[in-house]
């Protein structure tokens, strides 16, 4: 009897959690074939092939990643497809279903993976952050937890969500413990505002592709693993506490975006972050919805807290504003710490920077109308991050405020004085974090010990 043919699979990604899910569950099963990723969000990622090094010895040609655009031609080119699989973050629930119903139309199974198939598990305790939107706070509340567990004793590894913008082959297991690996390594922006804050702490980070061998490596290192999530994605590891990020300035996004639904169901803390620049009536919402969905979890109320190197420097001064570019673009806030820094400390102006974007840098602002008076910090690659020097540069303003998680100034050359705008997280009700992480720690100890 002839063996019945592999179901041919489709993943609909943004070179993040569509490798995860196919490293670990599609890779080395025989009775799938994956014919192709689809590609979103992020730009020039299409048209670049999954290599066999990575993709197994079933696909000894590798696995093309094609525009999204081109799903249904996909679908008739491989003779039809049998599932498809949708593996990005940081979307509308309708959205899903928008791609959903695309993929039913050409005959196919629309299939969401979920953590059970999809989360690794650790031989050492793991402690994960999330959030309910891009843009929550997630890095300063992870800076924050790693920072509080080192205090406590504790050898902290962190591993970033990935974000292989590359050579995919040299970004299979990467680490990150000094400013040469990330330029040996030729981090983008984007990399680079996640890894600097935590190598600045003398944190070790890791990224990179292959999150089985990337654990593995952590754990050789690590007393605690720290996973530091990306946009609004649920975790790679199975976590032993869960800490969750809302953002009240969105409120109503943590119950219809995807996955940060999920992240809020599953969670064991949730932050409510930025009290200090929500409305009552957003803070309510929020508190409402919490109460709904996961009123076991335990709840933080935390600001936002921004500062500056010279406040005196900010009044009076026409500025531009670069802030972080996921948080803006899909994340969709119309303004950051940049912003709030600009008002808080007097600035005359914010520049409207449209007239003067190039290139990309003005094609983001053509796709994101939302986006106004302030730069998202675009940065995926040499010619990106070169189109995003000469739009600051030419911005005829007196002041540039930078409120990106890394100073601009180590990877273009900003001919306006430039003044980085720092936020953190600053705790205001108690039990706290470092309270449970206390209580983390002695539990995890007590039952080694036991």
């Amino acid at each position: 009897m002839a063996e019945p043919a592999p179901t041919r699979v489709v993943i609909m990604g943004a070179a993040g959690r569509d490798f995860h899910d196919f490293n670990v569950v599609y890779r080395a099963d025989p009775r799938y074939r994956v014919v192709a990723f689809t590609a979103t969000q992020i730009p020039d990622i299409e048209g670049r092939t999954y290599p066999p090094e990575l993709a197994g010895p079933l696909y000894p040609q590798g696995i093309p990643i094609v525009a999204e655009e081109a799903l249904e031609r996909v679908t008739v080119a491989a003779g039809g497809v049998d599932e498809i699989v949708f593996a990005y973050s940081d979307v509308p629930h309708v959205y899903v279903m928008n791609q959903g119903s695309r993929a039913l139309a050409t005959g196919a199974d629309y299939v969401l993976l979920g953590p059970r198939r999809t989360m690794l598990r650790s031989s050492k305790p793991v402690v994960a952050i999330g959030a309910v939107r891009t843009g929550s706070g997630k890095s300063q509340t992870t800076r924050h937890v790693a920072t509080v567990l080192r205090e406590l004793g504790q050898r902290v590894v962190v591993v970033r969500h990935p974000m292989p913008y590359g050579d995919l082959r040299q970004q299979v297991n990467q680490r990150f413990a000094t400013y040469d690996d990330l330029d040996r390594q030729d981090a983008t922006i984007e990399e680079r505002e996640e890894y600097e804050p935590h190598i600045d702490r003398g944190h070790v980070v890791y990224a990179g592709v292959d999150y089985e061998a990337i654990l593995r490596s952590a754990e050789q290192e690590a007393d605690v693993v720290l996973w530091d999530g990306g946009n609004n994605d649920f975790p790679f590891f199975r976590p032993d506490l869960f800490v969750v990020v809302v953002d009240p300035l969105r409120a109503g996004h943590e119950t219809t975006y995807h996955p940060g639904e999920t992240n809020l169901r599953m969670a064991d803390v949730l932050v409510v972050n930025k009290i200090d620049s929500a409305t009552e009536a957003q803070l309510a919402t929020v508190q409402s919805n919490i109460d709904r969905l996961n009123p076991r979890a335990t709840r933080i109320l935390a600001r936002s807290a921004v500062t500056v190197e010279d406040a005196a420097a900010v009044r009076g001064k026409r500025v531009v504003v670069v802030e972080d570019g996921p948080t803006l673009t899909h994340g969709e806030m119309s303004f950051g710490a940049g912003v709030v820094a600009a008002q808080r400390f007097g600035a005359a102006e914010i520049v409207d920077p449209r007239p003067y974007a190039v290139g990309s840098i003005k094609a983001t602002f053509d796709k994101w109308r939302h986006l106004d008076r302030i730069i998202p910090a675009m940065g995926y690659g040499e010619r990106q991050v070169a189109e995003l020097e000469q739009t600051i540069n030419a911005v005829p303003a007196d002041l540039v405020l930078v409120g990106t998680p890394i100073d601009l100034r180590r990877v273009m050359t900003l001919r306006t004085p430039t003044m980085r705008v720092r936020y953190e997280l600053d705790e205001t009700t108690k039990p706290d974090l470092r309270e449970l992480l206390t209580r983390f720690v002695r539990e995890r100890a007590a039952a080694a010990a036991g």
